[in-house]
């Protein structure tokens, strides 16, 4: 197949187009800087998502697109500029892609669309599917925009799926990516109260599912992708430990959270017990069915 891919340098994207081409895929990536020639063989296309620019002939022949593209949530406080940016990055990009696919000839037959958890908001230790709805809290209210970004798509009748993913378990980048030095130096401890519920999934395992919407046509509409039992924020800091053999006893409580994250601290502190209903229903097996296998798997 032919399959395009926004966000390809990400933790997950850079892990996706690696696996793609490992099976002998073509593989796109559409990036903002001027392309150049890649040795692993995938083509770059540029765009500029911020002012929707993309060449629509250059996406003829696609077969498939996932879109990963959109700042990261964790990479700095969230001012009010910054959280335009969060919501710009993703909302602009998405408008702009599906636009480009739509007004294609022969459209590509699917699009995997980003999205996340955060979509539900807060739920504290209430099990979430994809029948719930949305939140109203701000990365909530982004994901919604992020999602109806994606509408000419669905309009133009190419399979839209969004992938709400939960917290990606991934040493090279992401939130996950910055516990690890922590953990590994015997530092990390509890977050806040430690009961709040954290959905995570493993890196391959979020690869193989976004491989596997591509591949299933009953997947459109939202899709979770996390591991089938989410856990606390204590039991991620034990299986830390156990993995790294390393100390778990400096806990941060949450008022110090607050001050020093500001705004971004309800994402630390906050619960989203989400499980991956459609995924399991369309016959998707996960490789890492624990936390503990998902941080093994990430070392």
């Amino acid at each position: 197949m032919r399959i395009a891919v926004t966000g390809s340098t990400g933790l997950i994207g850079s892990a996706l187009v690696r696996s793609l081409l490992d099976d002998g895929h073509q593989v796109v990536r559409l990036v903002r800087r001027t392309p150049t020639e890649r040795p692993d063989g995938s083509v770059e296309v540029r765009w500029n998502p911020r002012l929707r620019q993309l060449d629509r002939k250059r996406l003829e022949g696609l077969d498939a697109v996932v879109n990963l593209a959109g700042a990261g949530v964790g990479d700095r406080r969230w001012t009010d500029g910054y959280k335009q940016e969060i919501r710009d990055s993703r909302v602009l990009g998405t408008g702009a892609l599906a636009r480009a696919l739509a007004e294609q000839d022969a459209p590509p037959k699917v699009l995997v669309s980003g999205s996340a958890v955060g979509y539900y908001g807060q739920t504290g230790s209430t099990v979430i599917d994809e029948s719930a709805p949305a939140g109203d809290d701000f990365l909530a209210g982004v994901c919604v925009e992020w999602e109806e970004a994606a509408a000419p798509a669905v309009a133009a009748g190419i399979r839209v799926a969004y992938a709400r993913t939960g917290l990606v378990v991934g040493s090279g980048g992401g939130a996950w990516g910055k516990l690890f030095p922590v953990f590994s130096l015997g530092l990390g401890g509890r977050l806040g109260s430690g009961r709040q519920y954290w959905s995570y999934i493993s890196l391959r395992d979020e690869v193989a599912a976004l491989r596997h919407i591509i591949d299933t046509e009953e997947l459109r509409g939202p899709v979770n992708l996390t591991a089938p039992v989410p856990v606390t924020n204590a039991e991620v800091t034990a299986a830390m430990g156990r993995v790294l053999h390393r100390p778990t006893l400096f806990g941060v409580p949450e008022a110090v959270l607050k001050a020093a994250l500001g705004e971004m601290a309800v994402e630390v502190v906050g619960s989203h017990r989400v499980v991956p209903g459609r995924l399991l229903d369309s016959g998707f097996r996960f490789t890492d069915t624990t936390v503990e296998q998902a941080i093994l798997a990430a070392r």
